[in-house]
């Protein structure tokens, strides 16, 4: 197949590439140039930006298009618009996000989704929080309506791995892996999902291969863990000390100016728990592969250590780490 790339240099995208290369099929990515342009020597990169140069892309005739980067349903109609009719398959990767929260119930693809009703502001551009969901599932609507009977979205959760820039799990794996006591927020037996990226990189690719429609769970494991679990799969497969876990009340930290959100990765409030109890089943039957929590925990600490350990792009550094915790326990 010919697929064309809309994004693909960062860390989804880039493992959605590594994964249509190594099944032989013939790659365009199209992307700004700003991160890993230094990648994938043999494929055709062409170069601009998705607000204005899609129109680079026209004579190209593509079996499918996986658009990694619309975040507004303009961005997906500019495609249409743009090259519509030279793809031949659609999938937009989307975002558990687009699920109503509301309920406890095990999310599947028949859940319902968030819309402009969820907006204050239906034709807002602005991603925030409060917009992100909503407007991914409009972007949904927008990939269902112009790409009518060849289209597929994913959903992903947080999704893991090495080459994950926003440093969110890896904080906790380099953590773990400096023993001693980790600070986390409370409570222990909230639900988390995480996929690797390399997994969600060869579904998102398996699913154009069959012209799979509708929507699909981009989630993981395919057990439900929660976030003691979680710390505990870290701990088992990167520390070499004496390691165990500190559980923070959000509330208290909160009083000590903390934002649990912010300052603790991927810890969610507990009316986004919810959006951490979806259901891979369907993606599973639908060929979905997913390695051990363990594989990945290790593959991510060696790519961490390999690139410097690095000052992390989010979570806690060492010092502020130790004072809090000095604070919460003395």
């Amino acid at each position: 197949m010919r697929i064309g790339f809309i994004g693909g240099t960062a860390f989804v995208g880039r493992h959605m590439v590594s994964a249509a290369l190594e099944r032989g099929h013939e790659v365009t990515v199209f992307h700004r140039g700003r991160t890993g342009a230094e990648l994938f020597p043999g494929v055709e990169h062409v170069t601009g930006d998705r607000a204005h140069d899609l129109g680079r892309l026209r004579g190209r005739r593509f079996d499918a298009v996986i658009d990694v980067c619309a975040y507004r349903p303009g961005e997906v109609h500019a495609v249409a618009d743009a090259i519509g009719d030279e793809i031949g398959w659609y999938l937009y990767v989307s975002s558990v996000s687009a699920y109503r929260t509301d309920g406890e119930a095990l999310l599947d693809e028949q859940s319902p989704v968030r819309g402009p009703h969820d907006l204050g502001d239906p034709t807002t551009e602005v991603i925030d929080d409060t917009t992100y969901g909503p407007l991914e599932a409009m972007c949904e609507d927008a990939a269902a309506e112009r790409f009518a009977g060849r289209a597929t979205v994913i959903r992903p959760c947080y999704v893991v791995g090495p080459h994950d820039r926003s440093d969110r799990f890896t904080s906790w794996v380099r953590r773990c892996a400096e023993g001693g006591t980790v600070l986390a927020a409370g409570p222990p037996d909230a639900p988390i999902q995480v996929i690797d990226g390399r997994d969600l990189g060869a579904f998102a690719v398996s699913l154009i291969e069959s012209a799979a429609p509708g929507a699909f769970n981009g989630v993981g494991p395919a057990q439900p863990i929660d976030w003691r679990t979680l710390l505990d799969e870290c701990i088992a497969a990167v520390s070499t000390a004496h390691t165990g876990v500190h559980w923070a009340d959000p509330a208290r930290l909160r009083q000590l100016g903390l934002d649990p959100e912010v300052d603790f990765p991927m810890w969610g409030s507990p009316a986004d728990a919810p959006m951490m109890r979806c259901s891979a089943a369907k993606s599973l039957a639908a060929g979905l592969t997913l390695r051990r929590l363990s594989e990945t925990i290790a593959d991510l600490d060696r790519w961490d250590r390999e690139r410097g350990r690095p000052p992390l792009a989010a979570g806690l550094d060492r010092a502020s780490h130790d004072r809090l915790l000095a604070t919460l326990t003395g």
